[in-house]
């Protein structure tokens, strides 16, 4: 995603970083191919269920099947990797576009958070 950006000429360092940062919340779990694709397929199908299946029930992550950590991580690594940077001091803004790449129009942001998140979005889906 960051060279792709670049290729079109963006430089705003918040975008570029998030860029770079985007799935960090992944490290959490790693998912091998057949989790990746089963979490890929039940959202083409039925993303309803796929986001269901993605809330982290409370307290409950070593009690739960690999399957249902897949829509997890699925759901839940943009939220986690916003926290992850934030840790590491990554700018607010920064932190909101790895937060937020799966949503590209917040209606509480500005014109110009939304115009980034939009690359990023746009991106993210390419690749």
């Amino acid at each position: 995603m960051f060279h792709r950006l670049l290729e079109q000429g963006e430089n705003q360092p918040d975008l570029l970083v998030a860029a770079l940062l985007h799935d960090i919340g992944k490290l959490r779990y790693r998912l091998n191919p057949l989790e990746r694709a089963m979490v890929v397929m039940v959202h083409a199908i039925n993303p309803k269920q796929s986001h269901r299946w993605g809330n982290l029930p409370p307290n409950e992550w070593d009690s739960l099947p690999g399957w249902r950590k897949a829509f997890i991580v699925a759901e839940q690594h943009a939220g986690w990797g916003a926290e992850m940077a934030r840790n590491s001091g990554v700018s607010l803004l920064t932190e909101t576009l790895i937060r937020e790449h799966h949503h590209p129009h917040r209606h509480e942001a500005g014109a110009v958070e939304n115009s980034l998140l939009r690359k990023l979005w746009v991106v993210d889906n390419e690749s």
